[in-house]
């Protein structure tokens, strides 16, 4: 694993597709699977991943109803979408796209519309109390201002609540890294893997201490950066051989201490003992070590 430190003025572009190409030529691949939240790619990076000729698998935002599911609402007036229900949106290349086939997976979940829609009743209430006099007039998306003129956005709050529930993911992948055919629910379950990096960001800022810091030098930097991926690695090792999260390996082996005491010639060692548990799993450490 290399761990890459680029200057906070370059673009997402310059440094994206460097650390992807590295990784590529240090495990000789000649294709990799770009998996990422809409958040985090924009239009350029999609470009240059694409320009690039690699897969990817991305979360989409969804700014009105797709065609698919509007299709599927209007043969099914009366019906509600089910929970987990998908709905497949393919767009191929034109003659003159310089990009793979691609398609798109809509996805609705009875719990993302559910706090969804929680969270556009408690806007739409502020914005109310808003328009009312009531409360000051703060940072709300269903507050339409004409000149001195408030107004709530009926129009914007229910095209939210139309789209409240589902989630988009595209894809350029033509099969599975088996060679199977790609599927919805792979293409899907690939992305929700993305929670792995962040519980990992999350393990490195709570568990392991290791909040960012002010640096000046490369070499700080780097070093820095380096110590942290470490950490980050040894942790990941400790809990794939002991079956504990590093959160409770931590926790609970900080209690107990072995010192070493030189008086004169002599040395003397004392230690807590280890309970049943915690013995197990240093005895797992130091039997994964020797292998």
């Amino acid at each position: 694993m290399a761990v890459n430190a680029f200057e906070g003025n370059k673009a997402e572009t310059k440094t994206m597709l460097p650390v992807i190409e590295a990784f590529m030529n240090a495990h000789d691949l000649s294709d990799v699977t770009v998996v990422a939240d809409a958040g985090m790619i924009s239009a350029a990076n999609q470009q240059a991943i694409e320009a690039a000729g690699l897969s990817f698998i991305l979360a989409v935002k969804i700014p009105e109803v797709p065609y698919c599911v509007r299709s599927w609402q209007g043969a099914h007036p009366d019906e509600a979408f089910a929970d987990g229900q998908i709905f497949t949106q393919p767009w191929p290349a034109g003659p003159k796209d310089q990009r793979r086939d691609q398609v798109i997976y809509y996805q609705y979940r009875h719990d993302r519309a559910r706090r969804t829609l929680r969270g556009i009743d408690e806007q739409v209430a502020k914005a109310e109390q808003a328009v009312a006099g009531k409360t000051a007039v703060k940072r709300n998306r269903f507050i339409a201002l004409t000149g001195a003129t408030k107004s709530v956005n009926r129009t914007l709050e229910a095209k939210a609540r139309a789209l409240a529930g589902l989630k988009g993911y595209a894809t350029n992948l033509a099969a599975c890294p088996d060679g199977a055919e790609i599927t919805p629910e792979f293409v899907i379950g690939a992305y929700h893997r993305l929670y792995l990096i962040e519980k990992a960001f999350r393990m490195s800022k709570h568990d392991l201490a290791a909040r960012p810091i002010y640096h000046h030098k490369r070499e700080s930097i780097e070093a820095h950066l380096t110590i942290v991926f470490a950490a980050l690695a040894v942790s990941h090792w400790i809990e794939t051989q002991t079956g504990w999260s590093i959160k409770k390996f931590v926790r609970t082996a900080r209690r107990y201490r072995t010192i070493t005491i030189q008086a004169g010639p002599h040395t003397i060692t004392a230690q807590d003992p280890l309970p049943d548990d915690v013995r197990e799993i240093i005895a797992k450490i130091h039997l994964a070590g020797r292998h």
